[in-house]
């Protein structure tokens, strides 16, 4: 994988903590930058899928719908009643 260099600007407390976690975890500042960042990137996403599944299961059957699912199934019941 290619990796690009790149400067930010962060407050100095944060960069002191992310470097006292990079030498506790022995690795560079540079991989916890980009983990976390990896790490806020996926955690965007699977909010993204959680609302689209929301959204997809909000439309609830109203009054209406559920009566009406309920005569069907009486009605379809009649109609294959004797065939099993």
């Amino acid at each position: 994988m290619t990796t690009i260099k790149t400067a930010i600007s962060i407050d100095q407390p944060l960069f002191e903590q992310m470097g006292d976690l990079a030498h506790e975890l022995n690795t560079s500042r540079s991989r916890i930058f980009s983990l976390a960042a990896a790490e806020f990137v996926q955690r965007h996403k699977n909010l993204k899928l959680l609302e689209a599944i929301n959204a997809a299961y909000d439309d609830f059957p109203d009054e209406k719908e559920l009566s009406l699912n309920s005569m069907m199934r009486s009605r379809h019941l009649k109609m294959v009643k004797d065939q099993w």
